[in-house]
């Protein structure tokens, strides 16, 4: 379809993890693009293709994508945080004082 345009094309590649977040960011910046799979490589590579006219709104669109990618790689999974909170609680004190003191009122 995007070929029917007239304009030139112009192809990334990407990994299959990247297809969501990366169609949140094109349908952001308003990118008309196409999405290919290449079935003869395994795993398969998927290829994004995009009108050459559209490469003024790629440049701030791929700057996002690369640093919410690069932000998700750096953040620990949940279960990093979880062993971590088990740590820390296991190490930590516990200061309750126990307060053992009985009214004894008579209630009429």
């Amino acid at each position: 379809q995007l070929k029917q345009h007239g304009a030139s094309l112009t192809n990334i590649e990407i990994t299959e993890q990247n297809i969501k977040a990366f169609s949140a960011v094109a349908k952001k910046y308003d990118i008309d693009y196409a999405l290919k799979k290449d079935p003869t490589t395994d795993p398969p590579h998927y290829y994004v293709f995009f009108k050459a006219k559209d490469k003024d709104q790629l440049q701030p669109a791929f700057k996002e994508f690369t640093a919410m990618t690069l932000n998700r790689e750096k953040r620990p999974t949940i279960r990093e945080r979880l062993a971590q909170a088990q740590e820390q609680a296991k190490t930590q004190h516990r200061q309750r004082e126990k307060v053992k003191t009985k009214d004894r009122e008579v209630a009429r």
